[in-house]
């Protein structure tokens, strides 16, 4: 049973499978896993229930605070990040102060590490709100979710609200003209009795024309790497993700896999 979270706001640097050298970013409590999705392969854990107080949220000036205290630390030891990415526990765009809180990333980035990449992981169920979607084309790696091309395997796998609709979720990422980095978590074995599998020929033939709609800059597929809050499940094969990757390199979309 996975029980992994962050205790820091600002944490690392730490290499990252795909993004390189990292420091991270965690907008949620220290103390539990908040997130608008509840993804059954999920290293922090299960989701804490909503509503959430907003006032355990770390304000805007303490995260700021922290990263320019680590960005001086990380300059005086001769340091430097490839990126500096917002993942933590749970999903950061649920943040009340997201968008602002991108603005001084950037800022205190130029400041100290001008080369240095922002990125964030997210599940985009917020890009609906106009400061969220903003804020994510001011970075340089957004980078949004999408397991499956069938909403019912989305539904079991990431376990999103009852509101998530899969065609509006595809209309909100079409938004973004294909300035955007698709990930997609591939995974087998069994959950509640029932199969799961996003690498099936079904499964592929439903999620690769939405790859190709979509047209993002990149495409990051990968498999799980740490323990998940639920026994059964299985890593998918190197060889696997190789296959998956040449169909989407077919499409002219340039792919990074991680295993």
């Amino acid at each position: 049973m996975a029980t992994f979270l962050f205790d820091k706001i600002v944490f690392g640097p730490v290499k990252s499978r795909r993004l390189g050298i990292s420091l991270g970013i965690n907008l949620l409590p220290t103390n539990s896993k908040w997130c608008s999705f509840n993804c059954i392969y999920c290293e922090c854990g299960w989701t804490s229930p909503p509503p959430y107080n907003k006032n355990l949220f770390p304000s805007r000036e303490k995260v700021r605070q922290d990263l320019r205290k680590m960005l001086i630390n990380m300059k005086q030891e001769g340091d430097r990040p490839d990126v500096i990415t917002f993942a933590g526990n749970g999903e950061p765009t649920i943040h009340p102060g997201f968008s602002g809180i991108i603005d001084d990333t950037v800022s205190l980035r130029n400041e100290f590490f001008r080369d240095a990449r922002i990125a964030v992981l997210s599940n985009a169920s917020m890009i609906h709100k106009n400061e969220v979607f903003m804020a994510l084309k001011k970075v340089d790696q957004n980078i949004l979710k999408l397991d499956s091309g069938i909403e019912a395997t989305i539904r079991f796998l990431n376990q999103p609200p009852p509101e998530f609709r899969l065609k509006e979720a595809v209309e909100k990422l079409m938004l973004f003209r294909g300035d955007f980095i698709l990930q997609t978590l591939f995974i087998n074995g069994t959950y509640k009795n029932k199969v799961i599998d996003n690498t099936t020929e079904s499964e592929l033939n439903a999620w690769l024309p939405l790859v190709r709609k979509l047209r993002p800059r990149e495409v990051m597929i990968y498999t799980i790497a740490r323990d998940t809050p639920v026994r059964g499940l299985k890593k998918v094969s190197p060889e696997k993700l190789r296959e998956i990757a040449k169909k989407v390199e077919g499409f002219g979309i340039p792919v990074s896999i991680s295993s």
